[in-house]
Order: structure tokens, then C-alpha cells, then sequence
């Protein structure tokens, strides 16, 4: 035939694996050429050197997944799913009404392999048949017209549809088929993202888990590094960021705790499924608001986080780089919460430390005076032996009862956590003796006094320390486990932080607080967002209305429509101005003469004075970019601004209410908060945007 050589050409090897879809249908995604190469590599040098027996682990996907080739599966390494079937690619089909093609089984492939190469050498291609045991035969016309057709027995030709017995197309190695290849990763890692979801089993609008929102937000982060930042890339000191995926619902909802079976036998069986969405989700706020659960619920947050850094470390020991968090709704409220119960384990700014939880002195109760005396409540030793009190006597007394004492607010905190920790103390040892571990009175409460807290302004006649103050803005009191490291930024998507502080009973937040161990924190959220609150104007004067900062869009520039809005708003300003003025300017023309000069007050009268302009030309209460400049925003985000606000689409301006659940669910996929957060991290490293 025309064309044919007679030469043959062994036929080029990519490696798949089979992705589940949620329809019950499978789907073949190709690994990078980087993975797919290293995979080949691996396979015929175990075929070559007699390795076949011997299983072979390759890492990909960024090391976040290991292939058996032996098994022919691939495993998750950072979170459970099931393994997924792998498999060495070389001939697929597909039907007319397919997308994407389909690859063969292996030993399929090779079955046909042979025959196209018998095909080549011997010039041989006059319809050649290979028929398979299932009933389907590839037909080999020439070597680029090939078709696979199924063999319907005569019984079945009636009741079977009729496009199963129409032709499939096949196709030998990929130079034909229309296939995207996705991008390898850099093998180096600047920084490492834990990433926590919210309330529910689900985190976007399409009602996908925790693990695939962060495969898309990786994957854009990696799209915008080499879109944004390509120059920086090039001179190969810059990688990638790492997202890993933290889940806690599973936990929370499994067979340990029980709590399903235990809500579903109280649940009414009315509209069950709205009440079965609701117990999955809903709930979840209360759960958080419980002493048990939500112990359950950050012992797994901090668990997971220290063991999913561990196994990084593991799998990057070259890793040099800083760490962050990143929680969405009520994820946010569990680092934010988690984040404010850390202890500083180095020197801070002023010199001083304080001990870690294994380095802390244990609590001593074997006196009461010094017990009294360690926790910062000395000078109430006198009135409560006067009262002939001891440990035991005191544990049976109410805060009611301490307040009718005279003890201030903050004192009677301090003792019925003293109380808390001896009683949990006994119940665990039996005794009374320390327990190891557990960081010392003394050690704990140098802190309150050596670090500003959270609160300000309470009304307490003593310091009161955020992480204790359990019953005065409504933080469950709890053991707040320690994180392996120090995060370098906090970032909050959609929270409802500022909600919560508020009706914990806090008010304001001190201006010199800061996280213990994290120094940056931002609070993104979109303008739609029903569960988002702001921050900043829990930091402020309540007198100054501070707008938050507006988000780049990842393509630069503002959206057009609020380019539009703005325009439309400078216009209508100016239009006002100008009827203005030509309104004074008529009444100058129509006036009666007057004075040269204006007349002097007299006694008891007020001279007429020109109306004081505003220097910003600022509408009232807001301030100014100059003004702006001026106002100190406290230390969460080291003196820099972290309320940033997303910018919403030209169809979601059209109704507010319509596109709210999506507002709160949209931060997966939004690239300027991906952006964003690439900007912040390697702003730290002296890369800029």
C-alpha cells in the first residue's frame, strides 16, 4: 500500500489511572509525562533485571500518590480512598458518542500490538481480523484506519440498542488522539498549606468532599505560579506550594464517637431528607458548642495537621520551607480557636519564654496556699482560709458563691479552671499527684501576664486571659492539643470568626494581640457570603468605617462591571456638583448688591463662616485613602490590613440573594484567593507579583 515502509516502529508506552466518577462511570486520566516516563523507566528496568517478582513503589502526582506496578494500583498517601487501577497504555477505542478515549487492558494491547506489527512487516493489510473471547473484533484496515465492532448473537440483535452494533474507532499510541497531558509538578516545595473544611461533608456547590477541592485549588495555584509569577520561576529558586486536604467530619460522624445513630433515633421521620442534610451539617455547629464534641473535633484537627507534617517531612526530607493554614466557614473558627491556645516555644520579641507542654512544670496540689500562689491568686489565701477552705471544700463551692466572697470576675475564672484541672487531674491518676505533660500553673499564667490577650476593655478587675475566659464569651473550656510547628500565616475563607467573637461577649479586640505563633492572619471573604464576617471593626474605633481591601482579579485591573459602577458613581458625584454650582452661580447673579466688605459681628451675634470642606472629598463616616494610612489596625496581621473582600461576578451582582450559598462555597475554585494567598506566602521570600 501507499505509504507502508514495511518498517516497523515499536509503539510508544503512557501510563493511565482509572478515576471513579459519581455517576457510577469510570474515567482514564493520563499521569504527567515526567510521571508517566518515571513509571516506563521503572517497569523495563524490572523487566531487564529480573525484578519482575519484587514489588516496585514510584511516587506521583507531586509524591502525593504511590504506584504498585507489580499490583498495577495507586495509593493515597495523605488521606483514605480507594486505590485506584493503573495501567500501561498503548491502544484505545472509542464510540461516536463518546469524549475521550478508552484504553485497552494490557494484554489487549499486546494482542494487538503483534498483529499490527505482523501487518507492517508483511504489508498485509486486507481487513485483517483479530477476534477476542468477549465478542469484540478489531478490524485493521490500514495503519491509520482501524475499528473494533461487536459480535451480536442473532437472539439478542432485536432487544439490543442499536448503537452498541455500530463500529468503535481505535487508535494506536497518542500522536492521534486528541488528549491533554496535565503539567508536571516541580519537585521542590516552597511552602506547605493545611487546609480544613467547614460544617458537612461537603465543601462546593457541586457537593464534592474535602480531598477534590483541594486537588482544584492546587491545581490552580500551579496554573497562576506559571501564568504570575514565570519569571520568577525561571531562575529556578522558586517551586511550587503544597495543599493538603485536613478532614474531621469523618471522624466526628464515624462509628467511635456514635453520635449518628444517637441523633437518627430522636430524628422525626417527616421530610427526612432535609432533616438527614441537617443532622450531616447543621449540627455541626452545635457539636462545636459541646464540651465532648468539640474536644473530638480539635484533638482530630491537630492530630491530623501533626501527622499529615510528619508524613510530608518524610516524603520532602529536603524541605526548608515555612508552613500556613487555611480553614473555610467554621474550619476557620477551629484553627482561629486552636491558633489562640498555642504556647510560644521561642523567644519572643521581649526576650521572654515560655515552656512547652513537655518542658512545662506539672501541677502540685499537695498545698493549698502554694497552689493558690502559683496561679496568680495570692492574695486570696487569707479569705478563703478564714473560710477554712481546701481543695476539696473549695471544688463544692458555685462561682455564685465566690462572687458573693467579693472574688472578681477574673480570680473566679482562675479557680474554676484550677478546680477543672484538679478534677481532671484525679480522674485520670487516680491521685493527685502531677501529672506529666500537663504544663504547670505557673508557667501557664506567666504568659497571661507576659503577652497582651485577646480581650480589651472587659469588665474585669483583673487580667483575664482569652484561653481561659471559657464562660464569659462562650469558648467551650477544653485541652487544646499543640501544633508540631509554627504556622507563618493563618488564612480564613469565609469565616464566621468575628460572629462568634461577638456572641461569645467580646466586644473588642486589643490592638497589641497577636496569634501566639502566627504572626500573619487574613480573613478573605466574598461580599455575597451569608456566613462571612469582617474583623477589622472589631479592632478599630467603632467611629471610623473602614472599607475592606478589594482583591486584584487574578487578570489584573478590576471587574468591568464595578470599573462601570465606580464610573457611573464619579459621574453622578460630578453631575451633582455641577448643578451645584451653577445654582450658586445664579444666585450671585440675582442678588441685590451688597457690602464690599462683610459686616462686623456684633456682641451676642456669630459671624457667617464658609462651610468646612472635607479634605478627602469622602462621603461621611468613611475614611480616606490618606486617613486610611493613619489607623492602626492592631497586630493580628503584624500591623498590616487583613480584612480582604472578593470581587463578585458581573451575573452574581444581578441578585445578592440568588448566588449566597454559592458566595460561601466559591473560595475552592476562586483564583484571585488563590492568588492571594500565593502573593502573601512569597511576598515572605522576597518574591513579588
Amino acid at each position: 500500500m501507499e505509504g507502508v515502509t514495511g518498517v516497523y516502529e515499536p509503539v510508544q508506552h503512557h501510563w493511565f489511572h482509572c478515576q471513579n466518577l459519581v455517576d457510577c462511570r469510570s474515567s482514564w486520566i493520563p499521569f504527567s509525562r515526567e510521571d508517566s516516563l518515571q513509571l516506563e523507566e521503572r517497569h523495563k528496568h524490572g523487566e531487564t533485571s529480573g525484578e519482575e517478582e519484587e514489588e516496585v513503589v514510584v511516587a506521583t502526582e507531586g509524591r502525593r500518590f504511590d504506584v504498585r506496578l507489580k499490583e498495577r494500583r495507586c495509593f493515597a498517601v495523605y488521606w483514605e480512598q480507594p486505590p485506584l487501577e493503573v495501567r500501561r497504555c498503548s491502544w484505545f477505542h472509542k464510540g461516536d458518542k463518546d469524549i475521550f478515549y478508552t484504553p485497552y487492558p494490557e494484554d489487549t494491547s499486546l494482542v494487538l500490538e503483534e498483529a499490527y506489527m505482523m501487518a507492517v512487516k508483511l504489508n498485509d493489510w486486507k481487513k485483517k481480523k483479530i477476534e477476542f473471547p468477549t465478542g469484540e473484533t478489531v478490524v485493521l484496515h490500514s495503519p491509520k484506519l482501524m475499528t473494533q465492532q461487536q459480535t451480536i448473537p442473532l437472539k439478542d440483535w432485536i432487544s439490543l440498542p442499536s448503537v452498541q452494533s455500530q463500529p468503535r474507532t481505535v487508535k494506536r499510541g497518542l500522536e492521534d488522539i486528541r488528549i491533554e497531558l496535565p503539567e508536571g509538578e516541580p519537585d521542590q516545595v516552597d511552602h506547605l498549606v493545611f487546609m480544613v473544611h467547614g460544617i458537612g461533608p461537603t465543601c462546593d456547590i457541586q457537593l464534592r468532599g474535602v480531598v477534590p477541592c483541594v486537588n482544584d485549588f492546587r491545581g490552580a495555584s500551579l496554573s497562576l505560579l506559571s501564568s504570575h509569577f514565570k519569571q520568577s520561576q525561571d531562575g529556578t529558586h522558586m517551586g511550587r506550594v503544597e495543599f493538603l486536604p485536613v478532614d474531621w467530619h469523618r471522624v466526628l460522624h464515624g462509628d467511635a464517637t456514635g453520635v449518628d445513630d444517637d441523633i437518627q433515633r430522636i430524628t422525626l421521620p417527616s421530610i427526612s431528607r432535609l432533616r438527614q442534610f441537617s443532622n450531616s451539617t447543621v449540627l455541626d455547629l452545635f457539636f462545636y458548642n459541646s464540651p465532648t464534641y468539640c474536644q473530638t473535633i480539635i484533638d482530630t484537627v491537630a492530630s491530623e495537621i501533626n501527622r499529615l507534617h510528619q508524613v510530608f517531612l518524610q516524603r520532602h526530607p529536603q524541605f526548608t520551607g515555612a508552613v500556613s493554614l487555611a480553614g473555610h466557614s467554621l474550619g476557620s473558627l477551629i484553627l482561629f480557636d486552636l491558633l489562640t491556645n498555642q504556647e510560644r516555644k521561642n523567644l519572643d520579641e521581649e526576650g521572654s519564654s515560655v515552656s512547652s507542654p513537655s518542658e512545662a512544670t506539672p501541677l502540685e496540689f499537695e498545698s493549698f496556699e502554694d497552689t493558690l500562689r502559683n496561679f496568680g491568686l495570692g492574695k486570696y489565701v487569707q479569705m478563703l482560709t478564714n473560710e477554712q477552705m481546701d481543695l476539696e471544700s473549695l471544688g463544692l463551692c458555685s462561682e455564685t458563691f465566690l462572687k458573693d466572697l467579693g472574688i472578681p470576675l477574673g480570680p473566679r475564672k482562675k479557680i474554676m479552671y484550677l478546680l477543672k484541672r484538679w478534677r481532671d487531674q484525679e480522674s485520670r491518676t487516680g491521685t493527685s499527684h502531677p501529672v506529666p505533660g500537663i504544663p504547670g500553673i505557673a508557667s501557664v499564667y506567666s504568659q497571661v501576664q507576659e503577652h497582651p490577650t485577646l480581650l480589651s476593655g472587659t469588665p474585669s478587675s483583673s487580667p483575664v486571659d482569652y484561653k481561659y475566659f471559657d464562660v464569659g464569651i462562650g469558648q467551650v473550656s477544653i485541652v487544646y492539643p499543640q501544633l508540631a510547628f509554627q504556622p507563618q500565616a493563618f488564612f480564613a475563607l469565609g469565616s464566621p470568626i468575628g460572629m462568634f467573637l461577638t456572641v461569645r461577649g467580646l466586644k473588642r479586640i486589643d490592638p497589641t494581640y497577636s496569634l501566639p505563633t502566627c504572626k500573619s492572619f487574613y480573613n478573605i471573604y466574598h461580599p455575597f457570603d451569608p456566613v462571612a464576617y469582617r474583623i477589622e471593626p472589631m479592632v478599630v474605633s467603632p467611629e471610623v468605617d473602614l472599607p475592606p481591601m478589594l482583591i486584584p482579579h487574578h487578570k489584573g485591573r478590576k471587574r468591568m462591571h464595578l470599573e462601570l459602577k465606580d464610573s457611573l458613581t464619579r459621574v453622578s458625584s460630578d453631575l451633582l456638583l455641577t448643578i451645584s454650582t451653577v445654582r450658586g452661580m445664579w444666585q450671585t447673579l440675582t442678588m441685590l448688591p451688597v457690602n464690599t466688605l462683610p459686616p462686623v459681628a456684633g456682641v451676642g451675634t456669630t459671624a457667617a463662616l464658609p462651610p468646612q470642606e472635607s479634605g478627602s472629598g469622602a462621603p461621611n463616616g468613611t475614611v480616606s485613602p490618606t486617613e486610611m494610612r493613619n489607623i492602626s489596625v492592631g497586630m493580628l496581621n503584624g500591623g498590616r490590613r487583613f480584612d480582604y473582600v472578593l470581587q463578585e461576578k458581573p451575573l452574581e451582582s444581578f441578585n445578592e440573594y440568588l448566588f449566597a450559598i454559592q458566595s460561601h462555597l466559591c473560595y475552592w475554585d476562586s483564583k484571585d484567593t488563590v492568588l492571594l494567598l500565593l502573593r502573601e506566602i512569597y511576598k515572605g521570600k522576597g518574591i513579588l507579583l
